[in-house]
């Protein structure tokens, strides 16, 4: 299935859900998935009229990974371009539990799985690079440049 060919720009929230121990959560994007089938991603999903970006992140997240979203906070926005497509991409952290978490959307993904920065799998949806530099540097801020802090 060719990419949604938009001719004005929409609008998307992104997420990039983690733990709060250094660790990102990732969907295999299945045979349903609108591109890069095979292709580890973050979540993400169109904003509805009305909408903010907040509540917009929080019922992707619990349609797309059944859990709640614990703490939202936009890290960046991104233009893209692709495919003949038009998106303003507006990205967030998310904190979820990761016990809470579970595939919302069989037809979309055909697995989850919870990865650290430096040991992701592979191949990786070609806009994911961008999406984690963008978690990368909120990331250094919030947990120190080695990482998450240990708790006690």
């Amino acid at each position: 299935m060719p990419v949604d060919p938009r001719v004005d720009p929409a609008v998307s929230v992104v997420f990039a859900c983690h733990d709060g121990q250094g660790r990102v959560l990732l969907a295999r994007r299945g045979r349903g998935a609108r591109d890069e089938r095979g292709t580890w991603d973050t979540g993400a999903g169109a904003l509805e009229h009305g909408e903010s970006f907040a509540d917009a992140v929080r019922r992707e997240v619990r349609e797309e990974y059944t859990a709640d979203a614990l703490d939202v906070e936009t890290i960046g926005v991104r233009n893209l371009l692709r495919g003949g497509s038009h998106w303003v991409a507006v990205v967030n952290a998310v904190r979820v539990d990761p016990a809470a978490v579970a595939i919302g959307e069989p037809h979309k993904f055909d697995e989850l799985g919870w990865f650290s920065l430096d040991a992701l799998p592979a191949p990786l949806h070609s806009q994911l690079p961008a999406t984690l530099d963008l978690f990368r540097e909120w990331a250094s801020g919030t947990w120190g440049l080695a990482g998450p802090a240990q708790q006690p």
